[in-house]
């Protein structure tokens, strides 16, 4: 759970049950004695009334608090020297010529390729495959968008055979990579921009389904910033036939219960789609929390990359990042605006 989800009533309870996870996320201290802890100190229990809570030692020391002396909550714990561990393997990933290998990662932290793996998958949400294949496809669309031919883009990469950047180019990309180089050369989006009552609204969609759904104040803004993304495409306005599906999609906006079924475009990695999957299976009317995200997709960990990965959605309503909230239920960022999102969230519920 990011600490910034912690309600006061959840810190009292990690307190109570000494909880080890909790550790690194706030700590508490008894104004009785003047000193403060980690949420799992097997000191004597305190009583709640006397209990404060801070978001790290700076804070508590700032208001005259010490540090305890069983604990040393001042000091890094495990769970701060794991994630320490996770970010080094992580730029060693970026900055290597070809990725490294599990048992090359494993022997840099100094323990064993099992325990390492599941640190990783825990720390991150995703395997150091996965990340070393998303750094590469970073390293190919950034290579591609400076003009570098697709070939050289590949191998600069790190990819020792350009089949396998093949294989996963589609996904990763959204369209061929000559295609991506130029700007969406040779690529029809289909786009259509309305007003609702939330505003401009923006629908664009490639021949496999939708790839962006907008919500702005000015609608000339909403065009450039999809010719921005992609210069060169072919952008075709005013077709009948998805004119239809942009009304179907601003229906769905003023009237929830219409339903929204639409093919989408889904482009991201293979940790946001797992997260974007997520929240396309939350029903209307109802919301969850980051960290319930990241539970049922088995990484309960990793509470903040599902926040990155909500605010990575470019596609609004038909990939509803609006129905993920705090843990206390208050509403957090969203990338159009948290008014939307009340808005969106109000008229789903009935209110």
């Amino acid at each position: 759970m990011n600490k910034s989800t912690w309600t006061d009533e959840e810190r009292w309870q990690a307190v109570q049950r000494r909880d080890n996870a909790a550790d690194g996320q706030f700590v508490f201290a008894v104004r009785t004695t003047g000193i403060y802890c980690r949420p799992s100190c097997t000191s004597r229990p305190a009583l709640r009334k006397n209990v404060a809570f801070y978001e790290n030692a700076d804070q508590a020391e700032s208001e005259g608090f010490r540090a305890c002396k069983r604990c040393k909550p001042n000091r890094d714990g495990p769970r701060s020297a794991r994630a320490q561990m996770v970010a080094d393997a992580c730029r060693a990933i970026e900055e290597a010529e070809e990725p490294p290998s599990l048992d090359e990662l494993a022997n840099r932290a100094g323990i064993s390729r099992f325990y390492f793996h599941r640190i990783f998958k825990e720390v991150t949400g995703i395997t150091p495959k996965a990340y070393a294949a998303a750094c590469r496809a970073a390293r190919v669309r950034g290579e591609l968008a400076k003009g570098t031919s697709v070939t050289g883009a590949i191998y600069d990469a790190g990819y020792n055979a350009s089949s396998r950047f093949y294989e996963e180019a589609d996904r990763r990309l959204g369209m061929r990579p000559t295609q991506f180089r130029d700007g969406g050369r040779d690529t029809e989006i289909k786009f259509a921009v309305g007003e609702c009552s939330l505003g401009s609204i923006l629908i664009a969609a490639t021949e496999r389904g939708v790839c962006a759904i907008d919500f702005g104040d000015d609608p000339e803004l909403l065009v450039r910033q999809l010719q921005d993304r992609f210069p060169k495409a072919e952008l075709i306005g005013g077709d009948p036939e998805f004119e239809e599906t942009a009304a179907a999609v601003i229906d769905f906006v003023e009237d929830p219960d219409a339903g929204l079924d639409l093919p989408l475009d889904i482009r991201g990695t293979a940790f946001q789609q797992k997260v974007w999957d997520a929240l396309r299976s939350i029903p209307a009317g109802q919301t969850v929390s980051y960290a319930d995200v990241a539970r049922d997709i088995g990484k309960p960990r990793a509470v903040r990359a599902v926040a990155q990965a909500c605010s990575a959605n470019r596609i609004a309503v038909a990939i509803p990042c609006h129905r993920v909230v705090r843990t206390d239920g208050a509403l957090s960022g969203y990338r159009w605006g948290v008014e939307r999102k009340q808005a969106l969230l109000e008229r789903e519920t009935g209110q």
